[in-house]
């Protein structure tokens, strides 16, 4: 590979950490409003699973951050203000948005720091897509709770999320020895309420 090419490769890589990045440190901002409308409807469990969610994000974004900086990039990110509606649409948004990064961002970004030999972006992308998919099926299951009125599950009352503080995996629960995404030891997760 010649430089110009490698240059070229870094590039790229950078572009696609900085586009990870923006969206993420926005995707968190979104998910915090998210949970303070959910608490405000009285769905104090899924209120939770944004927090969870919201610090995921922002973990991803510190990883995809790191990463810019390895390269020689700095990250920068516009936040803008989130259009907070019902609990339901939110959780809708949130899922449409989750399933757009596993079926399109993040593959394709895996693919180009994977071409160019970039195991560091390669690994940020990759523990983003896994937490992102933990996310949609979480965002699903409570879509189908609050669709179906089932207040007396676990979308009603506040409860803990558990997330890796090293690569933002989020679980419902705390019963695993190590992260299933990076193997970091479970009792080392975030409890996130």
């Amino acid at each position: 590979m010649s430089a110009t090419s490698y240059a070229l490769g870094k590039e790229t890589t950078i572009r696609n950490l900085q586009t990870a990045y923006q969206g993420e440190m926005n995707t968190q901002a979104r998910y915090r409003v998210f949970a303070e409308k959910a608490d405000a409807d009285g769905l104090f469990g899924v209120a939770s699973l944004f927090r969870a969610a919201a610090r995921s994000e922002r973990i991803h974004a510190n990883n995809q951050a790191r990463a810019i900086r390895q390269l020689g990039g700095e990250a920068t990110a516009t936040v803008e203000a989130a259009e907070v509606r019902d609990t339901l649409e939110n959780l809708r948004e949130a899922l449409s948005g989750e399933e757009y990064e596993i079926d399109t961002v993040y593959p394709a970004f895996i693919a180009e720091a994977t071409a160019r030999i970039n195991s560091t972006a390669a690994r940020t992308f990759q523990w983003a897509l896994e937490a992102e998919r933990t996310h949609a099926r979480l965002y699903a299951e409570a879509i189908a709770l609050v669709e179906t009125n089932h207040k007396d599950s676990w979308i009603s009352a506040a409860r803990d999320f558990f997330v890796c503080p090293v690569c933002a995996g989020t679980s419902e629960n705390n019963t695993m020895e190590n992260c299933a995404i990076c193997s970091y030891p479970a009792e080392r997760m975030e409890a996130i309420r």
